[in-house]
């Protein structure tokens, strides 16, 4: 079968390679001079720092998913990260997060006295939940929405109690507000409001203390040339520079695309751009309405020092962490006290900058969206600089070689829905079987992949979305 791919980011490589190795034939149409999508790296005067994604979870998912591609898991090496991070707070205190569960516990004892027990509870049911939900919700297509909503899985819904939001669940477990932003931020690791985001995503906090948190060696942008190679291997032609304009449809049938380099005919094709885009390429009457992930404010350094004391991810916390998640989500601003989240991989990677020089990138949830003017980012920036060199890089400003400054406006640009940096947001009604399915219009042959599209967004979530389309053409 001839299959046309719209598309070269993680989903559309990992989709090509799967479907390449059960016979088919796979052309990939990738506007840019490279392919990676948001899965890049930013290269300055011999420093390089991953462009988009830094926290590697679910690493054994990953592995099962390059062996589906026919990559070997030596091929991958990944570093655990323990602690898993630190969260410092305005007043100097500090909590550490670490997957060793007897020091989680005493680290709980000494800073929050009395919310051991919740911990323990915490674990137990997330445990249980994790494998029950994984299986019923990340694995599954729900093309026919009839799928979704059968007696088993309302059950279970109602048993991991979907109907909270990821903070309300984490009130059930701790008392202190504090702890309660602790194991419901991670919801932003996908663009999603704690208090809006549906208590089923409870489970990627969970995730980091079952499996861990990890990082490849070489930064997690460093899968692109390796995918290459196995793309290169596989046969499959990688058309670059190739921006699709227009999807030709023929009543129910997509019988190709139309690009900037010609026409090409295909039994099937599939969209790995940010899904709400593709109506920008078919002629519908009526575009369905998304609402955007929260998009991101970033700064990435070169430094002429390396942070040997820092941990590699860090969460510099405000004093009110919920007001600045009511600027993004609520109120559509820029937050005037936000918490910042940094990463430095020179730490336990010399490969990423040059001798005794470090990376740092830092990153401020803001909104998405067209109704900010990002005219004062270099201010802004200044700001988050100070922070960083007052509570935990002394010198940052000295030791600063170069920065580059990317916001929503940057993101939108480079196809992100409305400058949302995570694909839609993962909402009630954009998750599960309310989310664009890999089969998701009316057309027989136009199928989806990526972090719009169920299961949703992360890297080893977007790999379980490529092995989902792959087993529905397959099923076809």
């Amino acid at each position: 079968m001839n299959i046309g791919i719209v598309g070269g980011g993680i989903g559309g490589m990992m989709s090509a390679l799967m479907l390449a190795r059960k016979g088919h034939e796979v052309t990939i149409h990738e506007k840019e001079k490279t392919l990676g999508g948001r899965l890049a790296f930013v290269e300055r005067d011999g420093y390089k720092v991953d462009k988009g994604p830094t926290i590697v979870l679910l690493p054994e998912m990953i592995y099962e998913f390059l062996e589906k591609a026919g990559i070997g898991k030596e091929e991958v090496e990944m570093i655990r990260c323990d602690p898993l991070y630190r969260m410092i707070y305005p007043d100097g205190s500090t909590f550490t997060k670490t997957s060793d569960i007897s020091k989680q516990i005493d680290e709980i004892k000494a800073m929050f006295p009395g919310e051991e027990e919740g911990f323990i509870n915490y674990l137990s049911d997330m445990r249980t939940r994790f494998a029950k939900g994984k299986k019923a919700f990340l694995e599954k297509s729900f093309i026919n929405k009839k799928d979704f909503f059968t007696f088993e899985n309302i059950k279970l819904l109602l048993e991991l109690k979907a109907h909270q939001t990821v903070r309300s669940q984490a009130s059930q477990y701790f008392k202190d507000k504090r702890l309660q932003d602790a194991f419901s931020l991670q919801t932003l690791y996908i663009g999603g409001n704690p208090s809006g985001s549906p208590a089923l995503y409870s489970l990627v906090p969970f995730s980091e203390y079952e499996h861990g948190i990890w990082y490849i060696k070489g930064g997690y942008a460093s899968l692109i040339p390796l995918l290459e190679k196995h793309l290169r291997k596989e046969g499959i032609e990688v058309k670059y520079e190739s921006s699709v304009e227009e999807l030709m449809l023929n009543q129910k049938d997509c019988k190709g695309i139309r690009s900037s380099d010609g026409e090409f005919y295909y039994d099937k094709v599939i969209f790995n751009g940010d899904f709400p885009m593709i109506h920008n390429l078919i002629n519908t009457k009526k575009t369905p309405k998304y609402k955007p992930s929260s998009g991101c404010l970033l700064l990435y350094f070169g430094l002429d020092r390396i942070y040997n004391e820092v941990d590699i991810h860090q969460f510099f916390m405000s004093d009110n962490f919920r007001i600045h998640m009511n600027d993004v989500f609520k109120h559509g601003s820029v937050s005037k006290e936000p918490a910042i989240y940094t990463f430095h991989p020179s730490k336990i990677d010399d490969t990423l900058a040059p001798e005794g020089k470090s990376v740092l990138y830092a990153l401020v949830p803001v909104p998405s969206g067209k109704d900010l003017n990002w005219k004062d980012k270099e201010k802004l920036a200044e700001g988050i600089i100070q922070v960083l060199e007052d509570r935990g890089f002394p010198d940052l400003k000295e030791a600063i070689q170069w920065m580059e400054i990317r916001t929503p406006v940057d993101a939108e640009v480079d196809g992100l829905f409305e400058g949302g940096s995570f694909g839609i947001a993962p909402t009630l009604t954009q998750s599960g079987a309310f989310r664009p399915q890999v089969k998701p219009l009316e057309y027989n042959n136009l199928y989806a992949v990526g972090a719009s599209v169920h299961p949703g967004g992360g890297i080893p979530i977007v790999m379980q979305g490529a092995d989902l389309l792959v087993q529905e053409i397959e099923r076809v």
